[in-house]
């Protein structure tokens, strides 16, 4: 008699039975499972997993769809193995570099070629990736001991998975064949090639732009969005990268065994400290004209420590820059607008008094002095308390809030008298050429920290709330980031290994039956790949203090 064991289907609420060893993809058809969009991995007991997985315990599974930010990464990752499959068909010597999310897709390098990347060869590996998706090539997970999966690597010449793999001394090691095409990805796979159902790829800059569904409309590729300043802040920070000999996580840890660590973050945070005087000289040689900065970035970007570190830098050269809060401008909550569930709605623009605003700005324009406004958020109501400004020749306003590069914010203020900066955390490192790292998971590490330090929220709680911060962050500040005249990467290349110590503890927390357990596992997972750098050598005036503590600055 063939033994059973019972699941609960958490996205139909049922149980049911099914023989030991019974696979994630061959329950689906069987659930008759309410998803209205692809199904391409699952959490088991609140873990992800591929659709591979054989069950052979009791278990509770829920199913993930595309439009998650876990189903994507899946989508991905998958379609990243296909694409380094056909360029090794076609080009063996070349080598894939998947760098960074650009343009609503993945730019990506490809490097020893021999010669310059044409248009003909971009329709090439598109072909080739076709074909591999139309025969539905199986995608396998192997786990082997980690001296045998180093072996393999090395025998391949790539060596940017060996050094990942030999830093972290794990006896054992999980990586991906097509085909007999090894590959290693940090994360669940597709089962095979056909599951891929949508992509495209088209010459991009210096090499190709892969392109991904839509996470509202997964039927349809994301309309690329052209983001040239967004190109160039990356191209950057890889070259600061290559500076310090850099170019992924492997690399970053065999610093660290080498105890080369602390001269790296002297390093880092020079560059960035050059950066910062660089943007003030630009305001300093157009201070007759620029009299409002304006700054925006999403959350945990480090806005307020780089807005500290640019007056620092302004003062230096004489300048006296005065702050304005947004937050301040606040309509009364009588006035703010509601969102779809009928909650107020603060992150609107509408939250904000523009004509009160701009009025004011106006007068400053003008050489008159105004009072600022205060806004009191236990009772809902604009208050001033006298404190009054003149905007005086040496003077520069610095204006910090997440609409600060809406041009609806100040429409009546003439363009030639502000200066846009966009602050992100722009992670451009990865854990190996074709492994990047969401910058996303930069800022929800960094808000983890600050969230438990210093507001009383826990872990859970943190991530309970992003993916609404991160909808807001869609719709009011992502779509205006171009409109920047300098974008500053607030990311510091050893700040995951700063962090690791202090958001570890904090991540263990998290209830492993709460829906919140899964991204807390899959963050302790990421997290380990990265040796720990002590915080001593850490200025007080990093950017990264605002987070971890023990900054001069006070906020």
């Amino acid at each position: 008699m063939t033994k059973t064991i019972t699941i609960y289907c958490k996205s139909n609420n049922t149980y049911k039975e099914y023989p030991i060893g019974t696979t994630l993809l061959e329950m689906i058809d069987d659930l008759n499972l309410p998803c209205t969009n692809q199904v391409v991995s699952a959490k088991v007991n609140y873990k992800s997993e591929d659709l591979n997985f054989a069950v052979y315990k009791p278990k509770d599974i829920e199913f993930v769809e595309i439009t998650s930010s876990s189903g994507m990464r899946v989508y991905v990752r998958s379609l990243c193995i296909v694409l380094s499959k056909a360029l090794y068909d076609l080009f063996p010597q070349a080598q894939l570099f998947v760098e960074h999310p650009l343009s609503k897709g993945y730019y990506c390098n490809i490097k020893n070629l021999g010669r310059k990347l044409t248009e003909d060869d971009v329709k090439q590996i598109k072909s080739r990736m076709a074909e591999i998706i139309q025969k539905d090539l199986p995608i396998i997970r192997h786990e082997k001991q980690g001296d045998e999966a180093i072996q393999l690597f090395r025998e391949r010449n790539e060596m940017d998975k060996v050094i990942l793999l030999e830093t972290l001394s794990r006896p054992y090691a999980e990586y991906y064949e097509l085909d007999g095409y090894f590959d290693y990805y940090n994360g669940a796979l597709l089962p095979s090639t056909g599951h891929l159902r949508l992509f495209d790829i088209l010459p991009c800059y210096d090499g190709i732009l892969m392109r991904i569904p839509s996470r509202t409309i997964p039927t349809e590729l994301e309309e690329v969005i052209p983001q040239p300043k967004m190109y160039e802040i990356f191209k950057e920070f890889i070259g600061w990268n290559s500076i310090m000999g850099l170019s992924n996580v492997g690399d970053f840890n065999l610093a660290c065994k080498e105890k080369k660590s602390y001269d790296l973050i002297k390093i880092v945070e020079a560059l960035h400290e050059k950066k910062i005087a660089g943007i003030a000289d630009r305001l300093i040689n157009n201070l007759d004209k620029t009299r409002f900065v304006m700054i925006s970035g999403p959350s945990s970007s480090g806005k307020t420590t780089f807005s500290k570190r640019l007056s620092i830098q302004l003062r230096a050269a004489g300048v006296h820059p005065l702050s304005i809060s947004l937050d301040n401008y606040f309509v009364n909550r009588e006035h703010t607008p509601h969102d779809e569930n009928g909650d107020y709605d603060f992150e609107s623009i509408e939250a904000l008094d523009i004509e009160f605003f701009n009025k004011q700005l106006t007068q400053l324009l003008n050489g008159e002095e105004i009072e600022l406004p205060s806004f009191n958020f236990e009772t809902g109501k604009r208050v001033f308390k006298g404190e009054k400004i003149k905007l005086k020749k040496d003077n520069i306003i610095l204006m910090e809030g997440i609409h600060a590069l809406n041009p609806t914010l100040t429409p009546t203020i003439p363009d030639e008298t502000k200066f846009k900066i966009y602050v992100s955390a722009l992670t451009t490192i990865s854990l190996d050429n074709h492994n990047w790292i969401p910058t996303t998971d930069n800022r929800l590490l960094r808000r983890i920290l600050r969230d438990y330090r210093y507001r009383g929220y826990s872990a859970q709680e943190t991530i309970g709330r992003w993916q609404s911060v991160r909808k807001g962050e869609d719709k009011w500040i992502f779509p205006y980031q171009e409109n920047a005249d300098v974008m500053f990467n607030s990311a510091l290349i050893f700040e995951f290994a700063a962090l690791k110590k202090y958001v570890e503890p904090i991540l263990a927390e998290v209830p492993r039956n709460s829906n919140e357990y899964t991204e807390a596992h899959r963050l302790l997972k990421f997290l380990k790949f990265f040796l720990p750098v002590y915080d001593r050598e850490i200025p007080p005036t990093s950017l990264l203090r605002e987070f971890l503590g023990g900054s001069s600055f006070k906020y």
